[in-house]
């Protein structure tokens, strides 16, 4: 297995093929080694009744393709994978027997996965020195407990990570200090129909997206950019005061950050909203109320599908009783919350919810079964998406047929999965993808918190 001492060798652990299935093949021109024990975890996973077995069963059709004409001392000797590009020098493809390795470090026990494939990447460090060699896992743990057994180079998979820190994330708004109009020096103003539009020179922003908002320390100014090119921006202004009077389904912002996300939602332009931000800031209610308003008042859309990810629903959803809707309503409880805020002054609240779910025409679904649907003319609310990957979101996302509009939400310092960070989080991942898309807007919302008991938690728990 002699390679140029300038390839690297990545030891694969079961969750990145789970977490990308093709994600041997971004290793450029760097060798790939899949243990045996990997395999075999894939081969018990593929036949469970849960999302994560779609993703056993494409790794494992993967892997066949790229090893299918290979005898079994190719596989030994490793099998050339695809070439990128201008690529001149691909990687090799191994597939080792684990099973047969001797126990690198006696104290390590040899019968969890873990530990067999750990040893591998120990094998593979005396074997094939001075090649570097790097185990690539999502799992916290393990990489803790290789580095511990001696392991020198461990790392996460990253080839999906569009940003080291989440604090650099998109926030879909710029905020100017002071006021907005003592910081422009040319403008030119045109008025189409009801709307204004602004010029700038694109200096002044140099690094604006489309559907950026633009807000003021003053609050004197709040507009949105709506073209760009290399040397202007074209902003259309909406007016700070009139966008803070935007209402939907009887509810008015409590802040600049709602007015935005407001602003976004209620726009039938924007095929993607995604709303990001602390528990307590709004996310839920507001989609929920821009989504009633779209549906029931303005007709554009003919019904409400909500949705959510959690760790344990592909497991207790078959558990709880009666039909797929009221399986789900537990794990949606935040939405029928929602609701009952919009209707508590209501004379009688318990009915005016059923009514309106019935009217709005309100579908509960399980992420699992939005696979292979094609949702047309409807809203597509997804709650808590930071617990989802990048490819199950992508799996949503091309769901979304023509008239669909989807509001994807999420708090990134709450995510539950076992194998995601808010940088490699699907919600970040569709943040950064879609900042440029001409038919998507991101809010970051802030400044809002349920109470004062809430307010007391974020800032000292």
């Amino acid at each position: 297995m002699a390679r140029k001492r300038s390839k690297k060798v990545y030891v694969l652990d079961t969750n990145i093929l789970l977490h990308e299935p093709f994600a041997f093949l971004n290793f450029q021109e760097h060798d790939v080694v899949i243990p045996m024990t990997v395999l075999e975890e894939l081969d018990h996973i593929k036949d469970r009744n849960k999302d994560v077995s779609r993703d056993a069963r494409v790794a494992i059709r993967a892997l066949e393709d790229s090893l299918r004409d290979a005898s079994p001392e190719q596989m030994l000797h490793g099998v050339a994978l695809p070439q990128h590009g201008e690529m001149k020098v691909s990687g090799h493809l191994f597939i080792i027997n684990d099973h047969h390795l001797k126990d690198e470090l006696p104290g390590l026990p040899g019968g969890e996965n873990d530990h067999l494939i750990i040893n591998t990447a120990l094998y593979l460090q005396r074997e094939r020195s001075p090649q570097k060699v790097i185990l690539v896992t999502k799992d916290i743990n393990m990489r803790l407990k290789a580095k511990g057994a001696g392991l020198k180079l461990v790392e996460d998979y990253r080839t999906d990570q569009l940003i080291d820190d989440v604090r650099f994330l998109y926030k879909g708004y710029y905020r100017f200090s002071g006021e907005f109009w003592s910081q422009v020096k040319d403008c030119q103003t045109e008025q189409k129909d009801r709307d204004i539009y602004h010029l700038l020179e694109r200096r002044l922003l140099p690094d604006a997206y489309i559907n950026e908002f633009l807000i003021d320390e003053a609050e004197s100014f709040a507009g949105q950019v709506v073209a760009i090119d290399e040397q202007q921006i074209q902003v259309r202004d909406l007016g700070y005061e009139r966008i803070m009077h935007r209402h939907a389904w009887g509810i008015t912002p409590k802040n600049i950050y709602q007015a935005m996300a407001m602003e976004a939602l209620l726009d039938p332009q924007m095929d993607l909203v995604i709303l990001t931000g602390p528990a307590g800031c709004g996310k839920t209610l507001i989609a929920l109320a821009a989504a009633l308003e779209l549906v029931i008042e303005k007709g554009l859309y003919d019904k409400v599908i909500v949705t959510r990810n959690t760790p344990e629903i592909a497991e207790s959803i078959g558990f709880l009783p009666g039909t797929e809707e009221e399986k789900m309503a537990p794990w949606l409880a935040a939405i029928t919350d929602s609701l009952e805020v919009l209707h508590k002054t209501d004379e009688h609240p318990h009915a005016s919810v059923g009514y309106i779910m019935d009217k709005a025409n309100i579908q509960f679904k399980s992420v699992n079964f939005m696979r292979g649907r094609s949702i047309q003319n409807a809203i597509v609310i997804l709650d808590e998406c930071q617990n989802l990957s990048a490819a199950q979101l992508k799996t949503i996302i091309t769901r979304c047929g023509e008239g669909t509009k989807l509001i994807c939400s999420g708090n990134l310092s709450q995510i539950d999965s076992n194998y995601l960070t808010a940088v490699t989080s699907g919600l970040t991942y569709i943040v950064e993808r879609f900042k440029n898309f001409q038919g998507s807007a991101t809010i970051n919302l802030n400044g809002v918190v349920r109470s004062r008991l809430a307010s007391f938690a974020e800032e000292n728990l």
